[in-house]
């Protein structure tokens, strides 16, 4: 299953429009064959010495560089067989090279270092005809490239403080790698902070994992991304490569597309430099933190690291704090409440404690149960009431500062500039729209639990 997949120009995040607008797979006709690419296919297939897809074929829409069907395709058929040996991994980086950087930075910041070796090499280097296809960096959307005031669009999202660590983390890297190359004399001048940052992105937005940690596969990352597609990249160890079957037919001359993975639009955005208006994965991820004046700060932080932990499910990063939460939309406001985490409310149902004898009650209930604290409505109504209240509040506060933003961006009736900023003012309304979305839902089952613990 990718780990992450290509970066997607603007004219494509167009086309993604229409695509889950429609709720169906994109067809595209009449597709203008790139004449650039037409050696492409033959090259990678004389250097993996097999055939690699007799069912594809590199064009060029108004939607940018794509795959099409080069003759009928059935639900089940083998589309794209690409061996291991014409795949690009960290083994791919000079031995020397490899063995100075050791496992100081992770394969990401690896395969960056191959991609600009193999780019500096030119039409020298054994990967050119791949290399030189791969995005350059004004194509490319991914928020670490956004400047500060075009970060202020998404300033209520979580996307906002992940794309400072992310970039931070880049630059770490990247120094990290710098040092030691300079420590055995060796010269990293070619290279700067953006190139690597540049080379990062390719890889991140590019790469599946594999049994040797993460690999490019040239081809593959051709295709473009259907968020409702059940087609994705498979690996198979047995015969040492990756494939793609058909999860639909397909008429000759239809772009061909396939899942890149489960994302919401916050990682899209990040990872991927795309969004997609109406996206079924969406997710909000908040904090919330016990309050410093509260005078039992310190007994229910105790208690909130050692009981309180939200499942992996509901967490995106396992890196998080205990008191970072992934919300999903709640599809009825009057049932369970699935996707709002259980842990979220055990949570507020700790805050609303004022006593000591409170909380304690709360252990000695848990004990006496699963072990899991607070994960019962508490016995006196008003307190449940007053805990999901506070959660609410949060809600509201968290939808207002996304409407302001959003009526910001949809007041700006001049034209952008630059068709740059166009599409990433597109993307923030996309993720801040999809958040809202959720929200929304999120409150609406709120206010109506707390209606129907009065009735």
């Amino acid at each position: 299953m990718p780990l992450r997949a290509r970066t997607v120009t603007a004219s494509l995040r167009r086309s993604l429009h229409c695509l889950h607008h429609s709720f169906c797979s994109l067809s595209l006709s009449k597709p203008q064959f790139s004449a650039n690419c037409h050696e492409f296919l033959p090259w990678l297939e004389r250097k993996a010495d097999s055939a690699v897809s007799s069912s594809l074929f590199i064009g060029k829409s108004s939607y940018g560089r794509s795959l099409f069907a080069s003759k009928t395709i059935q639900t089940g058929d083998c589309i794209l067989k690409v061996p291991y040996r014409v795949q690009i991994t960290a083994d791919n980086l000079p031995p020397e090279i490899k063995s100075l950087i050791g496992e100081e930075v992770g394969n990401i910041a690896k395969l960056a270092i191959v991609i600009l070796i193999e780019k500096k090499l030119g039409q020298g280097s054994e990967w050119y005809p791949y290399i030189s296809c791969l995005p350059q960096q004004r194509e490319q959307h991914n928020t670490v490239f956004w400047n500060e005031s075009e970060l202020e669009m998404i300033r209520p999202s979580s996307v906002y403080q992940e794309t400072i660590d992310h970039k931070s983390q880049i630059e770490k890297d990247f120094l990290t790698i710098k040092r030691v190359f300079e420590s055995f004399h060796l010269s990293f001048e070619d290279f700067t902070f953006k190139d690597f940052m540049h080379a990062c992105t390719l890889v991140g937005s590019r790469a599946w994992g594999s049994t040797k940690g993460l690999a490019l596969i040239p081809f593959a990352d051709f295709l473009n991304h259907d968020g409702l597609s059940e087609a994705i990249v498979m690996s198979d160890d047995d015969k040492q490569c990756s494939e793609i079957i058909a999860d639909r037919d397909y008429a000759p001359g239809e772009q061909v597309l396939i899942r890149y993975g489960k994302f919401s639009n916050a990682t899209l955005v990040l990872d991927f430099g795309f969004s997609i208006p109406y996206n079924i994965y969406d997710q909000v991820k908040i904090q919330i933190d016990v309050p410093k004046h509260d005078p039992l700060h310190d007994m229910k932080l105790e208690l909130l690291h050692r009981n309180i932990v939200p499942h992996p499910e509901d967490m995106e990063d396992l890196t998080c704090p205990v008191n970072t939460f992934s919300i999903k939309e709640v599809k009825s406001d009057r049932g369970k409440g699935k996707g709002l985490p259980q842990s979220l409310r055990a949570l507020a149902r700790v805050l609303s404690c004022t006593t000591s004898q409170e909380l304690n009650d709360l252990v000695e209930e848990a004990a006496q149960n699963d072990g899991r604290l607070a994960r019962r409505p508490l016995k006196d109504i008003s307190k449940e009431i007053q805990a999901h209240l506070m959660l609410l509040s949060v809600f509201i506060q968290l939808i207002e500062e996304r409407n302001a933003i959003i009526m910001s961006l949809g007041s700006c009736r001049s034209p952008p500039l630059c068709e740059r900023l166009s599409v990433r003012r597109t993307m923030a309304q996309d993720l801040l729209n999809g958040e809202l979305r959720i929200l929304k839902s999120v409150s609406a089952w709120l206010e109506n639990y707390c209606v129907s613990l009065t009735s």
